[in-house]
């Protein structure tokens, strides 16, 4: 089954163009607009204090919870150190990989990953897996934002946390594919929208309350549009909102969420409109 010519937007960013690949293979109409900008900072300073921090053994395990994150740091080393330096103390400390992604940039550095996150990759399968080692002072790669849930349950491991943070989620530069997104969800201009991310949802909030369309946008994906969610993170961040999923995949992938929304999506249609 396909979307049969349903209209899916789609709030993914770094992956947009294969976002709108995978609903044009559906059989969708895609419009995807790009919902969140990864903004470096103070990338510099914080990349040289964490592998001085390593080098001096204050570390035993990273959790490295991103590709993207691990790619910053690489390139913003490359500016003011030999990558060498990177990688062995990188080596000095057991690694954590949160699921695959932080695992090829690992590879390519040439360090070894100790441990891999099985899926949902979540910060709850984190957690236990350190649960069952020794390591207690832990540095965390942070993604787009500090993972708070992460941090207090660590430390309530007995571990000591540092953070290191070498980028932010911003709104985009450009705004008005998002505006867009907002008028076509708030009209019902769409039939399908698809999260991958809580902070898509969180932008895409900003951005209808801007706009004065934010009880509108919240009604249409409530009562009237099909709602896709990727992992127990973006489905608990659509219910805290009042707008529980409605296609949750087996697999927390992108493409998994895209075929099984365009398995189900003419089924909740007609139970919407019932």
């Amino acid at each position: 089954m396909s979307f049969a010519g349903l209209r899916v937007i789609s709030l993914e960013s770094r992956r947009a163009a294969d976002m709108h690949t995978l609903i044009l293979r559906e059989g969708g109409v895609p419009f995807v607009a790009p919902s969140v900008k990864e903004e470096a900072v103070d990338g510099t300073g914080t990349a040289l204090r964490f592998i001085e921090q390593m080098e001096a053994g204050a570390y035993d395990m990273v959790i490295c919870m991103t590709g993207v994150g691990l790619t910053v740091l690489r390139d913003t080393c490359a500016t003011i150190m030999p990558i060498d330096r990177l990688t062995a103390a990188l080596q000095r400390a057991t690694i954590v990989s949160r699921g695959p992604k932080p695992v090829g940039p690992l590879r390519a550095l040439g360090v070894q990953v100790d441990l891999i996150i099985p899926e949902p990759n979540t910060w709850r399968e984190i957690v236990s897996a350190v649960a069952e080692r020794q390591e207690r002072r832990i540095a965390v790669q942070e993604y787009g934002r500090l993972n708070t849930p992460l941090h207090t349950a660590l430390q309530e491991l007995g571990a000591t946390v540092e953070p290191v943070a070498l980028y932010r989620w911003e709104l985009p530069d450009d705004l008005q594919p998002l505006r867009q997104a907002v008028a076509r969800i708030a009209g019902c201009g769409c039939d399908v929208v698809l999260f991958t991310s809580s902070v898509q949802l969180e932008n895409l909030l900003t951005i209808a309350r801007t706009m004065g369309l934010e009880p509108d946008v919240r009604k249409a994906l409530r009562d009237q549009l099909v709602v896709g969610s990727i992992g127990p993170v973006m489905n608990d961040a659509l219910t805290a909102e009042g707008i529980p999923p409605d296609v949750i995949p087996r697999h927390p992938k992108m493409w998994a969420l895209v075929k099984a929304a365009a398995e189900e999506a003419a089924g909740v249609i007609a139970a919407k409109v019932a």
